[in-house]
């Protein structure tokens, strides 16, 4: 499996997991409070900010037949036009976000939903991609970002094997294969057992590219044990508080809880380490108290060894235990005092 690099950060096996804070609607129709999220994420542990890049319009139509009214879910009630008039991220401030982003340094990209989306962040010379789970589907969009020769993070929320083989294809089609999928349950929030979180480290093994956890879970047990299965990238909603209105507030999380999540996914890297044999630097103080042969009984030159005089015991300062059933019946060369442990120099 070949890593993808963004930035100055590899992204596969081997290396940290690349932690994207989603701002989506959180802002809240505000610039400053935009700008204060990009800030609260760096602070945080993010490694990325993303926003997303179109308008109801490039994205919709203005339609209020029953096709496009929401019927269910955090947003039943609602019209897909109005929802996307209401969560969209103005495109006139996108250039000073990814300003603030650089400034603040930590990585700063979007996810475009049609071509003017992508010819617009082309201009801002943006330097990777995202495909939304909803546009997996969206064959021509892939292949025309791929066509721009960027890395692409892509999510898979809702895709069967075959749709996720067919978006990869279309990219490969462009001569692009700097791809990373994310498994996405794209429910909002999820349900932690409805993520099947095992599907990770399977879709590896079929896709052989890096592959990470869009998130809309609650808390950050989903992202730990992602990380703990392989995940290469995690992905969470992000927000200052969840008392902002704003469609996206239900399922984001606060600067305490992400920084939070970061420690936990830092940690579990650090738990699971490199696979390695024997007492590591931590445990080598703690080798004397195995077991080993002792001496138990004062025991006088000539004697020989039996189970009344030789005793497998702790600490571990004697010879291992597995040659004690050898040393029963030998005979001592020396006087030996109760509590000593046994050599093979006190034989003959």
């Amino acid at each position: 499996m070949e890593s993808v690099k963004i930035g100055n950060r590899w992204i596969g096996d081997g290396h940290p997991a690349y932690v994207i804070a989603e701002m989506s609607a959180n802002h809240a129709g505000s610039i400053d409070r935009a700008k204060e999220i990009i800030h609260a994420a760096a602070e945080a542990g993010a490694d990325c900010i993303k926003i997303q890049t179109y308008t109801a319009d490039t994205l919709t139509i203005d339609c209020n037949n029953r096709y496009f009214n929401i019927e269910n879910g955090t947003w039943e009630g609602e019209n897909l036009y109005h929802l996307y008039e209401k969560a969209f991220t103005p495109w006139e401030w996108q250039q000073a976000l990814k300003e603030e982003a650089e400034a603040v340094g930590i990585d700063f990209f979007s996810t475009p939903f049609d071509k003017t989306a992508v010819d617009f962040l082309e201009d801002m010379n943006v330097g990777f991609y995202k495909i939304a789970s909803f546009e997996m589907v969206d064959i021509p969009l892939i292949e025309y970002v791929a066509s721009k020769g960027k890395p692409i993070i892509m999510s898979t929320g809702m895709g069967t094997t075959e749709e996720i083989g067919e978006a990869l294809d279309a990219a490969h089609r462009m001569g692009n294969d700097q791809i990373v999928l994310l498994k996405c349950s794209s429910a909002y929030p999820a349900v932690s057992d409805q993520m099947n979180l095992s599907t990770i480290p399977d879709m590896k093994k079929q896709f052989r590219v890096p592959v990470g956890l869009s998130d809309h879970s609650m808390g950050s047990l989903g992202a730990t044990v992602a990380v703990a299965l392989g995940a290469n990238v995690i992905e969470k909603h992000f927000c200052i508080s969840r008392e902002i209105e704003n469609p996206d507030a239900g399922f984001s999380m606060t600067p305490e809880e992400f920084r939070k999540m970061v420690q936990d996914i830092r940690a579990a890297e650090a738990a699971i380490g490199t696979p390695m044999y024997g007492p590591s630097e931590q445990e080598k103080n703690s080798i004397v108290f195995r077991k080993s042969v002792f001496v138990v009984a004062d025991v006088r030159s000539g004697d020989v060894f039996d189970e009344s005089n030789l005793r497998v015991i702790r600490p571990g300062y004697g010879v291992k235990p597995k040659y004690y059933k050898d040393i029963l019946g030998k005979t001592a060369l020396c006087d030996i005092e109760r509590g000593t442990p046994f050599d093979f120099t006190m034989i003959r």
